[in-house]
């Protein structure tokens, strides 16, 4: 009885070993689903980093050149481990890695550089997956509603990737999808990151990150909703209409459910590509004013602001129809609203106290203004200081509408009016000064007038 036991027990082992290498080998089954595997992870790298600092820096004096060095390799360790976790866990835990990646003024040098490359390490999903999200969202085949539909993704995200394809009536299309798994493990992973660094912060009571993890508890399934972010697309290109410089693809509910969004296909170079931009001869100085207008507009006049800047999300392009250069405004996920408007100034001494004191949004748009800089760092624009003019004037127009709104008297609203009138020209005057010392000629002319004349700019 016993040998027909153990006989049974030896040939269901090895029917589900088998089994489970199938599945394993077709995809079809991934550790990482587990979420024992996901969680033990995550608790023993944090292990890991957390024994490291405590171990690594106890004998060394602190502040001493000695104790700097290997803090800085502690760093780097810490950072790699980190990284690895993020890969391994995928999803939730890359996006919160690209967030901390993004943190340049506020983690060490070793951590922001070690973790930029999530940007472009994110998961892709097998076509099978594909199929599957799109199967059950839309409830048909992908051969039965497009003419084709190219398997490699033209880029993945933490959340999802994107597919060129064309449909049936022949129109391309982007078609966003998002991994299949992230929907189902994303409000795990993060009461599993609130969790770890509640108890960081036992250890290291100066950690403080768990702003990190409620910006992610609350942004994070506003982008998991792809219909909130069609409707954010739409809300943004009747906001910003006037800008004919701006392109917001358009957006196809028809085929758009809360995992899947078809969107107008809009070709183009990343908005940091400066080699590009040369080589369609687009004006590098015009995209760089272009973007400054775009997003102090967002941030000081509609209070509406695209809160996901990096150069993959902005692309610049030749317009077919005009010839004329094109922005076009990508990921429309995560939005901050007027809130930023009537809050943020309030915060703006407490900077030094960023962590513990600034509002969330503002950390949105610390981004959004490094995304900025970045671009004319990479475009070499930064000597025109376009994004200061327009931030400039679109304040001068906000404070303005909110004088004349406040005002009674029609003596009173004239006289705003015509001030900031004053102060726009103003700004067009330093700013075209600003354009003619750029020029050489014009350069070598002011500098005999300088030599001339005992004023000079």
């Amino acid at each position: 009885m016993a040998r027909k036991v153990l006989k049974l027990a030896s040939w269901t082992g090895a029917a589900l070993a088998a089994s489970g290498f199938y599945l394993y080998s077709n995809k079809y089954l991934d550790p990482n689903d587990f979420g024992a595997v996901r969680v033990g992870r995550a608790v023993a790298t944090t292990a890991v980093i957390s024994y490291d600092y405590l171990t690594s820096l106890r004998s060394v004096p602190y502040g001493s050149e000695e104790y700097l060095q290997l803090r800085s390799k502690v760093h780097l360790r810490s950072a790699r481990r980190l990284c690895e976790l993020c890969c391994a866990n995928r999803g939730t835990f890359i996006k919160v890695g690209q967030h901390l990646g993004a943190l340049d003024y506020l983690l060490p040098e070793e951590y922001t550089s070690t973790l930029k490359v999530l940007h472009s390490q994110a998961p892709q999903s097998s076509m099978h997956e594909v199929r599957q999200v799109i199967r059950e969202d839309l409830g048909k085949e992908i051969h039965d509603l497009f003419v084709s539909f190219d398997d490699t993704p033209l880029g993945a995200a933490s959340l999802a990737q994107v597919h060129k394809a064309v449909l049936r009536d022949g129109r391309t299309v982007a078609v966003k999808v998002q991994h299949p798994k992230v929907q189902s493990q994303s409000s795990k992973d993060i009461l599993l990151m609130e969790v770890l660094v509640l108890a960081v912060k036992q250890l290291f009571p100066e950690f403080e990150f768990l702003w990190l993890v409620d910006e992610a508890k609350k942004n994070l399934p506003l982008e998991l909703d792809f219909r909130n972010e069609g409707r954010n697309a739409e809300k943004v290109a009747q906001m910003l209409k006037d800008f004919d410089f701006l392109k917001v693809p358009r957006i196809y509910w028809e085929l758009s459910t809360k995992r899947v969004l078809l969107m107008e296909f809009v070709d183009g170079g990343q908005v940091n590509d400066r080699d590009y931009m040369e080589r369609n001869n687009i004006d590098v100085n015009e995209i760089s004013r272009h973007l400054g207008k775009m997003y102090s507009e967002m941030i000081f006049v509609n209070g509406f602001v695209h809160c996901d800047p990096h150069p993959g999300n902005v692309l610049v392009r030749k317009c077919p129809g005009t010839g004329k250069a094109e922005v076009v405004l990508l990921d429309h996920g995560l939005y901050q609203d007027a809130e930023i408007r009537n809050n943020a100034a309030n915060y703006l001494p407490q900077i030094s106290q960023l962590l513990n004191h600034v509002p969330r949004q503002m950390l949105l748009l610390f981004k959004t203004n490094d995304l900025l800089r970045g671009i004319e760092a990479a475009l070499g624009t930064r000597a025109s200081a376009s994004s200061f003019l327009n931030m400039a004037r679109c304040c001068i127009r906000a404070l303005a509408a909110h004088k004349k709104k406040n005002s009674r008297s029609l003596f009173r609203r004239t006289q705003i009016s015509f001030r900031e009138a004053f102060n726009l020209w103003q700004i067009d005057i330093h700013e075209l000064i600003l354009r003619v010392k750029g020029l050489r000629l014009a350069s070598w002319v002011l500098a005999l007038l300088c030599r001339m004349l005992p004023t000079s700019y």
